[in-house]
């Protein structure tokens, strides 16, 4: 069976995956998801819904989560770089507002597993990137939150490219503090 690792980052539950690529002179191959390997790994989900976002050099998107319809989801990159972020946003968890962050490439073919109960963002470090990312439930626009990417109480530590802001949506310039935010039981 052509089993991914699975490498535990600092918050246990998100994980880092690296799935088997067979590489040659042709260019490489490998399974992105394949529901047996991955529970055999321990990654037992249903997904519902496929995302793919485009975004340029400098750009920060999230820190997007959902409460009453909690989304899970495998990230990866198929062309460029970007900085992946994961928060915990469980008040009963020993984990509460610790984040973890795994640069994901195209080139390294790694993924991250987001678990229900985070935030996800990401910032582009490459020219440009294209990320894939499979969900465990629908996108719930009226349950859609954003938690303010530099909220000091979290302390992200974004690589930010020659220091310089990011770009941000209106969306995600207006996230809120974690005071202020929606969290999890």
């Amino acid at each position: 069976m052509n089993v991914p690792s699975f490498i535990p980052t600092a918050i246990p539950e998100v994980l880092e995956v690296v799935p088997r690529a067979f590489e040659d002179s042709r260019g490489f191959f490998l399974e992105s998801w394949n529901a047996r390997s991955f529970a055999h790994g321990g990654l037992d989900v249903d997904f519902v819904q496929d995302n793919h976002s485009r975004s340029s050099r400098g750009i920060l998107r999230g820190l997007h989560y959902q409460v009453l319809q909690p989304q899970g989801k495998l990230v990866r990159v198929v062309d460029g770089e970007v900085f992946d972020v994961a928060v915990d946003l469980r008040r009963s968890s020993p984990t509460f507002k610790h984040w973890v962050g795994v640069f994901l490439s195209a080139s390294r073919h790694n993924m991250l597993w987001v678990p229900p109960g985070f935030a996800h963002g990401f910032y582009v470090t490459s020219e440009r990137a294209d990320l894939l990312y499979k969900c465990t439930d629908y996108y719930a626009p009226d349950d859609d939150h954003t938690l303010c990417w530099e909220d000091p109480e979290i302390g992200i530590e974004w690589p930010l490219v020659a220091g310089q802001r990011p770009v941000l949506s209106d969306k995600d310039a207006n996230g809120k503090r974690l005071p202020n935010a929606v969290t999890f039981p």
